[in-house]
C-alpha cells in the first residue's frame, strides 16, 4: 500500500484522487441545488461557473447571497383576502369607474396584469404630488406627520441616526406622547447604523419599532442577508402616503449636504393609500410575528378621486417578478416614447431586447443614468450595454451634477412610474420593492419636464465611445456577473 493512501472498501485512493472525487461530487451537488431554483438560464449558469472556481467559499457565498425565496405567499393571500373582503364594494367601484372613463385597451390590460399578479387593483387618488429632492420631500413628510391624529406608519430601507434622522425620530416621539400610534419598520442591513441609544427613547415614548431581517448570528442557518426590504413608505391616518426613492439620510438632503443625491418622491392622498397601507401591515406582521392587529381602523373610507393609479408590490415571495414584468409591458406597448431614469442600470436579456426593439421600431427611447453611481462595479456593468443600445437608436445620457438616485419611467403621454426599484436583477428578483403606476396625463407631463431638465445637466453618450482596451475589458468582464449584481 502506498504511503498516505486512503482505503475505502476494496478501493485505494491517493489524497489527490480523493480530493478530485469530492470536488466532483461538490460541483454536481451544488449545480443540482442551483438548477432546482429554476432561475433564468443565464443566472443559473453564472452562479454555477462562478462558484466552481471557489472550492472553499462557494457554498457559503451561495448560501448567504444566492437567489433565495421567502414563503410568505400563503400569509399574503390571507391578509389580502381580509382587506379585499372589507373593501369589496370599493374595489368593484374602482373597476367600473375605470371602464367608464378610460377606454384604451392598454390601460385595461396593464391594470389587469398588475391585479392578476399581485392582487392589487387600480384605485383612485384625490391628489398625486411630485416631490423633487430631499428638502421638499422631508418638509412634506414632516408636515403630514404633524397633522396625524390616529396613526403614523413608516417603512424604510435606510434610516440614519444623523441630522434628518434624529429630527424625524424626535417628531415621532412627540406624536407618540400625544397618543398617536407610531410604528417604524426599517431594514436590518440598510439601517444597521441605528443603535439602542437612538431607538430606546422612541420606544419609551410608546412607539413601536422593528427590523426587517435584522443581521445576527442565527441567520447562519436561515440566510436572509440578500433579501432586503428596499421600500420607502410613510402613511398618516390612512389618508396620506409617501413613497419613492428617498431614504432618511443627510446624503439626500441638500439643506445639509450640497451634493446630496438627486431623487424624486411621491405624495398620494385618497383611496390609493389603502394599498400602501396593506403593504406596510403585511411587512409589519412578517417582521414582528404579530397577527392580532385589528386592521379596519387603518382603512378609513374616503371620497373618490379623479386621478387613477395602481400600487405594485414586488419581492422574492412572488414568482411573477411583477415590477420587471410591468416595465417590459410598458416598453413593448410604447408608441411614442420611453424615458427611463435609474441609478442602477443592469438590464435582463428580456429588458435589453425590449428596449432595443422599441428603438428599432421608432419609439423615442432615452435612458438617464448617473455618470458615476455609488458603485463602480455597477457603473461598469451598465456601460457594457451601451454599444448595442446606442446601435439600435437608444439615447443614453449620464447625469453629471450629483449622484442620480431617481427611479422613474415616462411612457407615451398617459403612463408614468415612480418607485423604489432600480432597473436591475436585484430589484426585480431579490428586493422587496414598491412602485406606483399612474394612468395620469398631468403626472406624465410633470415627469417628462423633469427628465428634460435633468438632461441639461447630463452628457450624451455617443455610439462610438472612446475608451481604452483595459476599460473595455473590465466592463465586459463585469457584465458576465450582471445576473449576480
Amino acid at each position: 500500500m502506498f504511503s498516505g493512501s486512503i482505503v475505502i472498501g476494496n478501493f485505494i485512493f491517493s489524497p489527490h484522487e480523493l480530493f478530485g472525487i469530492a470536488w466532483g461530487v461538490y460541483i454536481i451537488g451544488l449545480s443540482i441545488w442551483i438548477i432546482l431554483q429554476k432561475r433564468s438560464p443565464v443566472s443559473t449558469l453564472s452562479w454555477i461557473l462562478s462558484l466552481a472556481f471557489l472550492p472553499y467559499f462557494g457554498f457559503i457565498i451561495y448560501h448567504f447571497l444566492g437567489p433565495q425565496k421567502l414563503k410568505r405567499q400563503q400569509f399574503r393571500r390571507s391578509l389580502a383576502k381580509t382587506a379585499v373582503k372589507q373593501h369589496a364594494g370599493f374595489l368593484h367601484l374602482r373597476d367600473n369607474l375605470l371602464a367608464d372613463k378610460l377606454h384604451a385597451s392598454t390601460f385595461m390590460q396593464l391594470s389587469r396584469m398588475i391585479r392578476n399578479t399581485s392582487g392589487f387593483p387600480i384605485a383612485t387618488a384625490q391628489s398625486l404630488r411630485l416631490l423633487v429632492d430631499g428638502a421638499a420631500t422631508y418638509e412634506a413628510i414632516f408636515t403630514a406627520i404633524k397633522k396625524a391624529r390616529h396613526h403614523i406608519h413608516l417603512e424604510y430601507y435606510i434610516f440614519e441616526p444623523d441630522r434628518i434622522g434624529t429630527a424625524l425620530r424626535n417628531l415621532l416621539i412627540e406624536k407618540a406622547k400625544q397618543g398617536v400610534i407610531v410604528r417604524l419598520l426599517v431594514d436590518g442591513l440598510g439601517s444597521s447604523h441605528l443603535r439602542d441609544d437612538f431607538i430606546v427613547p422612541l420606544i419609551a415614548a410608546g412607539a413601536e419599532f422593528a427590523y426587517f431581517h435584522k443581521i445576527h448570528f442565527r441567520q447562519i442557518f436561515r440566510p436572509l442577508l440578500n433579501l432586503r426590504v428596499h421600500r420607502k413608505i410613510v402613511i398618516c391616518d390612512g389618508t396620506t402616503a409617501f413613497t419613492g426613492g428617498i431614504n432618511i439620510t443627510d446624503t439626500e438632503d441638500e439643506r445639509t449636504t450640497p451634493n446630496a443625491y438627486h431623487d424624486v418622491h411621491l405624495e398620494l392622498t385618497g383611496n390609493i393609500v389603502h394599498w400602501l397601507q396593506l403593504i406596510f401591515i403585511e411587512d409589519w406582521f412578517y417582521a414582528t410575528k404579530e397577527s392580532n392587529l385589528e386592521i379596519t381602523p387603518y382603512f378609513p373610507s374616503q371620497a373618490d378621486g379623479e386621478r387613477f393609479a395602481q400600487i405594485i408590490p414586488s419581492g422574492p415571495d412572488n414568482d411573477w417578478e411583477i415590477i420587471h414584468r410591468i416595465y417590459l409591458s410598458l416598453i413593448h406597448a410604447a408608441q411614442k416614447r420611453i424615458w427611463l431614469t435609474t441609478p442602477y442600470f443592469v438590464p435582463s436579456e428580456a429588458a435589453l431586447f425590449a428596449l432595443t426593439s422599441a428603438a428599432l421600431r421608432g419609439v423615442d427611447v432615452r435612458i438617464l443614468v448617473p455618470q458615476m453611481s455609488d458603485s463602480r462595479i455597477v457603473t461598469a456593468a451598465a456601460r457594457s450595454y451601451y454599444d448595442e443600445l446606442t446601435r439600435a437608436g437608444v439615447q443614453i445620457w449620464e447625469y453629471k451634477d450629483r449622484i442620480l438616485h431617481s427611479k422613474t419611467l415616462v411612457m407615451d403621454d398617459h403612463y408614468s412610474v415612480i418607485g423604489t426599484a432600480n432597473f436591475d436583477s436585484r430589484s426585480f428578483r431579490l428586493n422587496f420593492e414598491v412602485c406606483t403606476v399612474m394612468y395620469d396625463q398631468t403626472m406624465n407631463h410633470e415627469l417628462a419636464n423633469l427628465f428634460i431638465k435633468d438632461l441639461e445637466l447630463s452628457g450624451f453618450v455617443h455610439h462610438a465611445r472612446r475608451i481604452n482596451p483595459f476599460q473595455r475589458l473590465f466592463e465586459a468582464t463585469i457584465r458576465i456577473f450582471s445576473p449576480l449584481l
